[in-house]
């Protein structure tokens, strides 16, 4: 399968998850992984805390800013500021189905108007350099047809969006909450292949429901990317099992401590920032899922324990204590 081999294994935007901590974390875990940011509303950047939600470091390369908004001009002035920060790629969200992002106009409800989303990616494209994606769904509410998709791609193809990341699941947009939309209905990879074939030039990333090495092989005799969402975050280890088995470089893996003990410095040093320990900590509890003393482990760093509230250096080493026998 052809493609642009940097989005080989994506990891999702997600919202309240996919903060600059989480993406320095995730890079420890893969050298390769396309980085995703939380999604940030045009809004929230031309009139809010811009340095804030433009943040990120060095490390997270290759990382992409995902927008949320429908106004070209707007988001084209959004792509000016994520270019000028240094990102690599900026992605427009056509897939997010919550009430909030509806009531905007934009997310998951642009399906049913290709032309804006068109237009949006054409005034977006024209005035940077870097690439701009789209993340989008197969569908939305009764429009489950393999016509309305193509017509949509196509449009926005058209428009000079080269790389899609399809979600292969329908939004249900009244009905169903954000949650609901993440299971209901079934995903339908067929749909997202049929896509592949029948765009062969474009680079199509699959997403939604991959949580097993052995899937995601499958899959790229399909696509030309998976991404991967909750996951990454409820098994991050898996990540860098999944990096090593799909890019199948000589490098040792490193453990589970190794990871550890690199994001345990990050947070030190983080911290002496004002950034609060719990505000970090809380995207590695997963990270000993599966092992002889996780449980201990997720109850130490969790947000409600009183140490990890008083931002307390000694919790991080109680945690790692908790999982000895662990390499």
């Amino acid at each position: 399968m052809k493609g642009d081999k940097s989005h080989k294994l994506c990891i999702a935007p997600m919202m309240d998850h996919t903060d600059r901590h989480f993406r320095f974390f995730m890079r420890l875990l893969s050298k390769h992984a396309f980085l995703y940011t939380e999604m940030v509303t045009t809004d929230a950047l031309i009139h809010g805390d811009r340095e804030r939600f433009l943040r990120f470091q060095s490390i997270e390369h290759p990382v992409a800013l995902q927008l949320g908004g429908s106004k070209p001009d707007d988001l084209a002035k959004c792509c000016h500021f994520a270019e000028d920060a240094g990102y690599d790629e900026v992605n427009l969200n056509i897939g997010c189905p919550s009430d909030r992002v509806q009531n905007g106009q934009f997310g998951a409800c642009l399906m049913s108007n290709p032309e804006l989303v068109g237009e949006c990616v054409y005034n977006m494209q024209k005035h940077v350099a870097i690439p701009v994606t789209v993340k989008t769904r197969i569908g939305i509410d009764d429009r489950d047809d393999f016509d309305f998709l193509f017509n949509f791609i196509d449009k926005v193809a058209s428009a000079g969006c080269q790389s899609f990341i399809v979600h292969a699941r329908i939004a249900i947009l009244s009905g169903l909450s954000p949650k609901e939309n993440r299971e209901i209905p079934i995903l339908n990879y067929a749909r997202v292949y049929e896509i592949k074939n029948a765009f062969p030039h474009l680079n199509i990333i699959i997403n939604g429901g991959l949580i097993k090495t052995d899937s995601v092989i499958e899959q790229m005799q399909h696509v030309d990317g998976v991404m991967i969402g909750r996951a990454a975050y409820q098994n991050p280890y898996w990540i860098a099992e999944l990096d090593h088995k799909m890019f199948q470089e000589r490098y040792e893996l490193p453990t589970r401590k190794e990871i550890f003990r690199r994001y345990q410095e990050y947070m030190l040093e983080q911290s002496t920032q004002g950034i609060r320990l719990s505000n970090m900590s809380r995207h590695i509890i997963g990270l000993f899922q599966g092992q002889p003393g996780a449980r201990k482990f997720r109850q130490y760093l969790s947000a409600g324990h009183p140490e990890i509230q008083k931002n307390s250096p000694e919790l991080l080493e109680a945690a790692i204590n908790s999982v000895s026998s662990v390499s």
